[in-house]
């Protein structure tokens, strides 16, 4: 009689607890609803609904997650019952499962601005299943624990995305796209060699395994190259300076439901993958860099902040903004100190539902004004005075003032920066601050406060919920976490110690040591 292997060696033989499906859920979730609305093409009155719904449900899952993971620390499930570092992982931690709810409440607000924005053409044509897959990648990105998958998430969004970008298919859309196509297919051919050039060294592709390994292999393997590779791919795919000139070519072409996604969500993948390579994986290699990431930092900024200024178009102006902001989130990169990740991770957050909000703005000023030049804007103040005010405040938090939320990632930025004496970085920090406020008052000047300078056809203010909802939700955000920023700069800083101390994360990949 055949003795009975045993599988406890390669395979988990004990069924996870319920709560850790909360790890795939959001991507399982985003791919069933994706082919379930393909399947009912041919119904595009009940994509909306379908879509809302499920990412309505993805809202509650991320937020049940987020709570499994800050009460229990980091969640891992490892598909096919493998044990890691041979399963895929999928790996949950408090920046993760942070930026995967952030991802879902932004999602779920465009998703309802569509229902006004996107026409039955465009229904027709998949807005609302390029959507779902475009979540699944994104939630994928946020909660993978395997690099190769990473890469593998960043396909998926960008597939999506492209199928977004040209939606409509006129002219400055397809040009728009060949930009956005080139500029990010060299980056994830850039971030494939890097994939490969890892495993060449490490022999591994989970991040838990790598961040353990990368202490005795520091003396032998060239990770500062590899570093550097990776720092490259994630700066072109977050806009950073100076391959930051894809974005405001191609971000202002779509529908602007598309744009608000975009400025949302795309270049904050880039950035949460930048850090998760240098700060959890290599912090050391990170500091030999920090000149290098400070330059590009303050060279983002900078560009973006003067490139907003100069614009008259609003859609290209919020994306400078999207841009600024990135550079200020490579500051606290460069930094590396814990309260220096925190004001990144805090700033991403905050960014992510401004930069949505402000293209939804950008969405009703054009309804509104005909246009978006502000050589042709004018009156909205006194034409739609309560969506004046939304406005306002949205524009306080782009520009980091009291009392919205943009004011904190600043704060924190600053005391960091002073902290360890890169006056000179706190300075770029306030002058990008300052230009931008310049930048947004002109378009307060310009577009809301002067009379109009041409006659436009009446147009009713943002009354109805298709608008006001999600901009009324996205700006209440803004507002709360300005006012009571407690929660959230704590949540920062527990996610910052956390990429700066990976034992945790580890520990929850390989519980008793497995693989050592």
């Amino acid at each position: 009689m055949a003795t009975p292997t045993n599988l406890s060696a390669a395979f988990t033989l004990t069924p996870p607890p319920l709560a850790d499906w909360l790890v795939i859920l959001p991507v399982a979730l985003m791919i069933g609803l994706g082919a379930v609305l393909m399947m009912v093409r041919k119904s595009v009155r009940l994509h909306g609904a379908i879509a809302i719904a499920g990412l309505a449900a993805l809202v509650l899952i991320d937020a049940g997650l987020l709570w499994r993971v800050a009460t229990h620390g980091p969640v891992t499930m490892v598909m096919g019952r493998w044990l890691p570092p041979f399963g895929i992982a999928f790996t949950a931690d408090l920046f993760g499962a942070a930026m995967a709810l952030a991802a879902a409440v932004v999602a779920l607000a465009a998703a309802i601005f569509a229902l006004r924005d996107i026409d039955a053409s465009g229904r027709r044509y998949g807005f609302y299943p390029f959507l779902m897959l475009l979540m699944a990648g994104v939630s994928g990105a946020f909660l993978t624990g395997d690099i190769f998958n990473l890469y593998v998430w960043f396909e998926v969004l960008l597939i999506s995305s492209f199928g977004l970008l040209i939606l409509g298919s006129q002219p400055e859309q397809i040009d728009g796209a060949l930009k956005y196509a080139v500029l990010n297919l060299i980056a994830t051919t850039l971030f494939l060699i890097a994939v490969g050039y890892l495993y060449a060294i490490f022999g591994t592709l989970n991040m838990a395994d790598i961040a353990r390994k990368a202490v005795a292999l520091r003396d032998t393997g060239p990770l500062t190259t590899l570093t550097g590779l990776f720092i490259l791919a994630f700066a072109m795919k977050a806009a950073a300076f100076p391959v930051n000139f894809w974005l405001p070519a191609s971000y202002h072409t779509p529908r602007i439901v598309v744009s608000a996604l975009f400025g949302g969500l795309l270049t904050k993948v880039g950035i949460y993958a930048l850090m998760r390579v240098t700060v959890m994986l290599f912090p050391v290699e990170r500091e030999a860099l920090s000149i290098v990431i400070v330059v590009i930092a303050i060279l983002t900024m900078m560009v973006g902040a003067l490139g907003a200024l100069a614009q008259s178009d609003i859609r290209k102006l919020i994306g400078y903004l999207v841009i600024a902001g990135i550079g200020n989130m490579l500051s606290g990169v460069a930094i590396g100190t814990p309260g220096a990740v925190s004001g990144a991770i805090l700033y991403a957050l905050h960014s992510m539902v401004t930069m949505t909000a402000l293209y939804l703005v950008a969405g009703e000023i054009g309804r509104l004004g005909g246009g978006w030049s502000l050589v042709h804007l004018g009156g909205l103040f006194r034409r739609a005075p309560s969506f004046a005010g939304v406005s306002f405040v949205l524009f306080l938090a782009a520009a980091g003032l009291p009392p919205i939320s943009g004011l904190w990632p600043k704060v924190v930025l600053l005391k960091a920066s002073l902290d360890i004496g890169a006056w000179w970085l706190a300075a770029a920090i306030l002058v990008s601050a300052f230009l931008i406020t310049l930048a947004l008052a002109r378009v307060v000047l310009f577009a809301y406060w002067r009379p109009s300078p041409r006659e436009i056809e009446p147009m009713t203010a943002a009354a109805d919920w298709r608008i006001a909802l999600p901009l009324a939700a996205l700006t209440a955000l803004t507002i709360f976490f300005g006012l009571f920023p407690e929660t959230l700069l704590g949540l920062s800083q527990d996610a910052a110690t956390g990429l700066a101390d990976p034992t945790a994360y580890i520990r929850s990949v390989f519980p008793q040591g497995e693989g050592q």
